[in-house]
């Protein structure tokens, strides 16, 4: 099947337009004069193909760096809401650095690959070891993740990769 385009001068669609504009009833018939090839409506197939960015393997040197740093400063955020916490605090602390550290070594690959699958892991498994303040001990190891973490590769980056 052919499809047909309309070709108009300049001249020809200025003249259309005075007839339509000044006779409103006049019936529009348009007559097509050139066959046109479904190929010349096709993208170009190099066009079509999608680049994917690939992100680059887990440093298994920085996930190590970076667990250390992540503990700490948990510890140390944590250790404000001791009177949530109790005596359960190093174990809050020490299921949520493990999970964070399996994601760095697993699946962060530098920036545009922080998940929020790790920190939704980090409260099930502290409700599920019926621990205190999983709600919280979750978003605040969110939050450092998401302050911390790309910026952090991206200087590990820079001084080992250089």
């Amino acid at each position: 099947m052919a499809l047909y385009v309309p070709t108009f001068t300049i001249a020809a669609a200025s003249i259309l337009n005075h007839s339509i504009q000044h006779q409103p009833k006049t019936s529009l018939q348009l007559h097509f004069s050139k066959p046109i090839s479904r190929n010349h409506f096709s993208v170009p197939h190099n066009a079509t193909q999608h680049q994917k960015y690939v992100y680059p393997d887990p440093i298994p040197e920085f996930a190590v760096a970076e667990t250390k740093k992540f503990k700490a400063e948990l510890l140390k955020k944590l250790s404000k809401e001791k009177e949530i916490l109790g005596d359960e605090l190093d174990d809050v602390v020490s299921v949520c650095a493990e999970i964070f550290n399996e994601f760095l070594h697993k699946e962060y690959g530098g920036p545009g690959t922080l998940l929020v699958e790790p920190f939704t892991d980090m409260m099930v498994a502290l409700k599920d070891r019926k621990l205190s303040g999983a709600s919280s001990a979750a978003r605040a190891s969110l939050l450092w993740a998401q302050n911390y973490v790309d910026q952090d590769w991206e200087t590990w980056n820079s001084k080992h990769l250089s």
